[in-house]
């Protein structure tokens, strides 16, 4: 089916022709750049769900990188990089000729920014020290992938996005054998946006049977869009893009792609909602693909069964200490961002914080609301009938933790990678130096890459439960310069969380409700 004698450039078969990689002998790795798994998603097919990639004659050519998904560069310009012809992915090995595991791996950027190839994601270091088949997987973004346009039109999808990574785990079914891996050992991983990914990939029944573990590392599952979020950001992006309130998809089809994503950026910054924790972009629970919201199928258990891997970072929002110069503005702004969702149990949770008067517990309710919170629950729920484990990453660098930043969101990418000279802190963190990194790196790397091969991190970390006859439970690994094993961490403000709604955002807006004439109607109907 394949040529696989690599002696001077690696061939492989996929469903649509053969691609032509390269070997790297200094590295030991063998790759191939973007391969296409979806078809061009312009034109017609903007908003809808993905095509498999047309077929092609001949040997094509992997051995570049193909553009990310349309996103915008955050300069003093308003310039947008990528193409809609993004469904692509990225596939690294070891010089071998052995069948090993694999790991598909979502990117992360706030479902708005990013790609397979970024320099920490590259994967060549994770490939051949965890010994995987490692592929990496672009899909669209903000506007064009995680914005719900359905109350414009019914010609398209709740989250193309979505649609896009579940094509890539078929294509990765079909496929991965000729690269050398295992179709039978797939684990889905991702980080930040890629977390919520792969939780929302768990929820999805399509999913089912094309991956058979799970990491999923500092996911912020609340943000999932209710219909409230889906169609106000629909409305907002069509007053942004200067049509009539009565446009039509197929309008917004002959646009140019970079006129929407300057359109979701304008609307992101200019409307003031994401104090209230309500961001532009993200997954849609449709009733379709996404039957329901993943805390409630975690819930009632109707989730991917399989082994999971899931944690966050001690200080994933630490920049929100520099948030508010009054002590009474921070508390403030910490209820009516709770109340949103859940104004009956916003209180409890904020004396948990003491009144998130302090900085540094204001950025610490921040980041248990986005990141920590959401992840227990999940983690509770998904113990009852599958294997669980729960991390936090302490781990900083001294001018890191001198500045007041700590171990932020998505520092532990450097330990998991191997590659702490491309963390966008390298910067930062090269002062006062890395003590203890290198040792930490080879310890996180033998649990991922043990969790990858066995469906487990190893004998010296407890499995997460939350049986009271198996006390004490709830075991955590706390990944520091000694890392440790700890149970129940931060017992008072879990318990203070138990009862708070994360489902619903708009419960505590009655106003925005009757405005989007969803008043009568409970915001995920």
């Amino acid at each position: 089916m394949n040529d696989r004698s690599f002696s001077t450039a690696p061939v492989a078969a996929t469903t649509s022709g053969y691609v032509r990689g390269a070997v790297d002998r200094e590295l030991g790795i063998r790759t191939w750049k973007g391969v296409p798994f979806g078809e061009d998603t312009s034109g017609n097919n903007r908003f809808r769900a993905p095509r498999p990639a047309p077929g092609w004659y001949g040997v094509r050519d992997c051995t570049s990188y193909g553009p990310p998904a349309p996103q915008p560069v955050y300069s003093w310009t308003d310039r947008i990089i990528g193409s809609e012809d993004c469904l692509h992915l990225d596939i690294v090995r070891p010089d071998t000729e052995e069948e090993l595991p694999v790991v598909v791996y979502f990117h992360g950027g706030s479902f708005i920014m990013g790609s397979s190839h970024e320099q920490m994601l590259r994967g060549f270091h994770l490939a051949t020290r965890m010994n995987v088949v490692y592929v990496s997987v672009n899909f669209r973004l903000g506007t064009l992938g995680y914005l719900d346009m359905r109350s414009i039109g019914d010609d398209c999808v709740a989250t193309p996005a979505l649609r896009d990574q579940l094509l890539s785990l078929q294509w990765v079914h079909e496929n991965i054998d000729s690269f050398g891996g295992d179709p039978d050992n797939v684990t889905i991983m991702g980080e930040s946006a890629g977390g919520a990914s792969v939780i929302t990939l768990m929820c999805v029944p399509a999913a089912k049977g094309l991956y058979h573990r799970a990491i999923a590392q500092s996911p912020p599952i609340a943000m999932l869009h209710s219909t409230a979020q889906s169609t106000l950001w629909a409305r907002e992006l069509v007053f942004n893009m200067a049509h009539p309130r009565q446009t039509t998809l197929n309008s917004l089809r002959q646009e140019s792609a970079a006129d929407l994503v300057r359109a979701g950026q304008s609307m992101m910054w200019g409307t003031g909602e994401l104090i209230h924790l309500n961001p532009c972009f993200s997954p849609t629970v449709d009733g379709d693909t996404l039957p329901a919201h993943p805390l409630s199928v975690f819930d009632i258990g109707e989730q991917g069964q399989v082994p999971l891997l899931i944690g966050t970072n001690h200080d994933e929002t630490s920049f929100g200490k520099f948030f508010y110069l009054r002590s009474s503005a921070r508390s403030r702004a910490a209820l009516r961002l709770l109340s949103a969702f859940d104004p009956v149990n916003a209180g409890q949770v904020l004396d948990a914080y003491g009144g998130a008067v302090a900085r540094p517990d204001f950025a610490e309710l921040l980041a248990d609301a986005i990141f920590w919170a959401p992840a227990v629950r999940l983690a509770g729920d998904h113990s009852r009938a599958n294997h669980t484990w729960m991390y936090r990453f302490d781990y900083a660098p001294p001018a890191l933790r001198w500045l007041g930043l700590g171990a932020m969101h998505s520092l532990e990418l450097s330990a998991i990678y191997g590659d702490p000279a491309s963390s966008r802190t390298r910067g930062l963190s090269r002062w006062g130096g890395l003590d203890g990194l290198d040792e930490l790196t080879e310890t996180m790397q033998d649990h991922w890459a043990h969790f990858i091969h066995h469906g487990n991190p190893g004998e010296d970390w407890q499995d997460y439960h939350t049986s009271a006859s198996e006390d004490p439970g709830r075991a955590t690994k706390i990944f520091d310069i000694n890392p440790q094993l700890e149970f129940d961490p931060k017992a008072t403000q879990r318990r203070a969380w138990r009862d708070y709604d994360m489902l619903e955002w708009g419960n505590g807006r009655p106003e925005l409700l009757q405005e989007l004439g969803l008043v009568d109607e409970s915001p995920w109907e």
